[in-house]
């Protein structure tokens, strides 16, 4: 089905991206990097030790992409092995993950409502079971809280007070899967707190899996969440992505613009950013008038927002997420002929594929201060 070029080209991409992540696992778990001083050196003790993060977490994405492949393969709809992308910025001395992700590209056109789905819904759910396994057994093989010691030597000495106000603060945010699943299994004398989380590469491993498949099942356009929305709602499913994807937006540019900011900035912040929500609805099939006028509008909600609640603020993060989406990939989805309803068993799987989503989701899922 597929030649050996094919399969040498991605599996080497694989093999990098599985070499990107476990070097961005030795920074994030260990602090330790190719290009580190003599202390922070990496060794290949160090790389195989990061092993524990990258397997996991390319394995999860790895099961993701197989669901879409081979289910793909089962409704006879030719597709592209996946494609890992490898992404490790350390000789940038700047932080990655080690990876974009990864996509497989459809080949041949589809006219089914049933095979958009099953190839859409596939993957995430896959992912997901991986995925739990991961944390669950994050949570239950917890190291004694002296194990941070062996990252940060510095917290075993009683005078330690912190870093101070000029060292840059990372941590994770929470969504509800996570949150349970740490009630529910973690010992709470040895679960850290979101701040260390990146140096339990279990635990790392699974957040970001959960991460990536809440990217995927936004019920957007083409993403898997889109395929989902595609099948449960026939002929509302435009409607329903671009609501779904204004609230992205709204929600993500809350704070980009405030009437407590200077003036002269505001003559500045305020027609950049509103030709920024212009631009990021190209691809959503609305003429002129009416993505100018979601633009204007959007901005002034998020201008009024932040004058009711000053402190209120979104997730610019996200913005660069939506501007790819609504930029690139369109909020539309591809049609169909007609408007046939799936069966029972498959709208289950989709409310739950919901369910999923609404677990995964981090509203802030990496917050530096």
């Amino acid at each position: 089905m597929y030649s050996k070029k094919e399969y040498l080209r991605h599996g080497l991409l694989l093999i990098l991206t599985l070499v990107a992540t476990t070097l961005s696992g030795a920074e994030w778990v260990y602090g330790k990097s190719v290009f580190g001083t003599e202390e922070s050196q990496l060794t290949w003790e160090y790389f195989w030790k990061s092993t524990a993060f990258s397997i996991p977490f390319i394995g999860i994405l790895f099961v993701h992409e197989m669901g879409h492949l081979l289910t793909s393969i089962q409704n006879k709809v030719k597709s592209s092995l996946p494609y890992f992308i490898p992404a490790w910025f350390g000789f940038l001395g700047a932080p990655s993950i080690g990876t974009l992700g990864a996509i497989i590209r459809m080949k041949s056109f589809i006219n089914s409502r049933k095979k958009f789905f099953d190839i859409g819904i596939a993957g995430p759910i896959a992912g997901f079971v991986v995925a739990l396994v991961v944390l669950i057994y994050g949570f239950v093989t917890l190291p004694d809280s002296s194990y941070l010691y062996g990252v940060h030597p510095e917290y075993a000495d009683p005078n330690f007070e912190g870093y101070g106000e000029d060292v840059l603060n990372f941590e994770l945010g929470n969504n509800l899967l996570f949150y349970g699943l740490s009630e529910m299994f973690a010992d709470p004398a040895k679960m850290p707190s979101m701040s260390e989380l990146i140096h339990y590469p279990y635990l790392f491993a699974g957040y970001l899996a959960l991460f990536f498949t809440a990217l995927n099942l936004l019920p957007i356009g083409q993403l898997d969440g889109g395929h989902v929305i595609f099948g449960l709602f026939p002929k509302r499913h435009k409607e329903i992505s671009l609501v779904a994807y204004t609230l992205f937006m709204g929600y993500a540019g809350v704070g980009v613009i405030s009437p407590f900011m200077d003036y002269n900035d505001l003559l500045i912040r305020i027609p950049l950013y509103v030709g920024f929500l212009y631009i990021c609805y190209h691809k959503t099939g609305l003429n002129t008038q009416n993505k100018l006028t979601l633009a204007l509008s959007l901005a002034a909600f998020q201008y009024v927002l932040a004058f009711i609640y000053p402190g209120l603020e979104g997730y610019q993060g996200w913005l660069f997420f939506g501007f790819l989406i609504g930029r690139l990939m369109g909020t539309n989805h591809p049609e169909v002929t007609g408007f046939r309803e799936l069966d029972k068993k498959r709208k289950v799987l989709g409310w739950i594929a919901i369910l999923i989503f609404v677990l995964c989701f981090t509203p802030k899922p990496f917050i530096f201060s």
